[in-house]
């Protein structure tokens, strides 16, 4: 139990960090509930992590009537990484990098997070929820699962941000992927 708390702490204030820090300041968008959260922000201007709270909520409904450990095991999660990514908001521009590295860079912290939660079978819910599902029906790799579905949010954001941050955006699905998908590989191999 204190694993798992200490991964959801640890988790969602490396996603806090790389969603202000990073990602806010050059309007780089991720995949999943982060990036319908960041689309959100930028465009209504409204908190991101309110945002992946009410998004999320269809997807709790499925988990409740369908798989309640997963129910259980991400809830917390998406709570208390909601509410670090709108606390942590006092962090944006006490960095200022390049927005290729930011992306590389934010890209690593929020892949970290996520990773460091799905370790400890918890997560920020929301698409990383739907990516547990399919991975349990499939055997897919959790981390290529969340590319994959990273990459249509992307897509999808494109029509809303400048070619520059759109491709930055790009790097930074690439790079959360490639984290996500190291950190939660290792914990197979592990078994």
């Amino acid at each position: 139990m204190m694993r798992k708390l200490a991964a959801i702490v640890g988790g969602s204030v490396l996603l806090g960090i790389g969603i202000n820090v990073f990602f806010v300041p050059h309007h780089l968008l991720d995949g999943g509930m982060i990036g319908l959260g960041l689309i959100a922000k930028y465009v209504w201007h409204v908190q991101a992590g309110l945002t992946m709270i009410v998004l999320s909520v269809p997807l709790y409904l499925a988990a409740w009537f369908y798989y309640r450990p997963f129910f259980y095991n991400s809830l917390h999660g998406l709570l208390f990484s909601s509410w670090m990514i709108d606390v942590l908001s006092g962090l944006r521009g006490i960095v200022t990098v390049d927005p290729l590295l930011a992306a590389v860079i934010g890209g690593t912290f929020v892949g970290a997070g996520i990773g460091v939660m799905l370790r400890e079978e918890t997560s920020t819910g929301g698409t990383d929820l739907l990516a547990q599902f399919i991975s349990r029906l499939t055997n897919w790799n959790v981390g290529v699962i969340i590319f994959v579905i990273d990459a249509c949010i992307i897509s999808v954001g494109s029509l809303l941000i400048d070619a520059v941050p759109f491709v930055h955006s790009l790097v930074v699905v690439t790079v959360v992927g490639i984290v996500t998908t190291i950190l939660t590989h290792q914990k197979t191999m592990g078994r």
